[in-house]
């Protein structure tokens, strides 16, 4: 029984790392490919101080690696999986009976999944048609 609380008590800290809305787009947009805070700040329209912030609470918590290249901060995930568990998340969403629009929920699973991230085996819940990667806001 108390492996089961040590477990339980370590997947709740994930939990409580990613339960943040911006920390979810910055997960779904790294699984595509590293980072630095610019680039994530542009690509998901929120500050780059904010867009520290959380990629320091993600760091700390070991959710995602960072390596400097001059004087730019490179980031990446250190377990890409954690990507997929957000996207199957999204079949969760759609059966609470949430507000969200259906087809809001499907621009989100088309574009988070447009590619696999390193390291699943899974397969892809759909591949994306080829669009610009800029004009991605979710």
């Amino acid at each position: 029984m108390p492996s089961r609380i040590a477990v339980a008590k370590e997947l709740a800290e994930i939990f409580k790392v990613v339960a943040h809305p911006d920390r979810i787009r910055l997960i779904e947009e790294l699984s595509q490919d590293e980072s630095d805070v610019n680039t994530l700040a542009s690509k998901l329209e929120i500050s780059g101080p904010r867009v520290s912030q959380h990629l320091n609470q993600l760091r700390v918590h070991r959710v995602v690696s960072e390596r400097r290249d001059g004087r730019r901060h490179i980031y990446s995930l250190v377990q890409p999986e954690i990507a997929r568990w957000i996207l199957e998340a999204l079949t969760f969403v759609e059966g609470r009976g949430t507000t969200i629009p259906q087809a809001k929920i499907n621009t989100a699973r088309r574009l988070w999944s447009t590619s696999e991230p390193a390291g699943t085996t899974t397969t892809e819940v759909a591949k994306a048609p080829a669009e610009s990667r800029a004009t991605r806001k979710l």
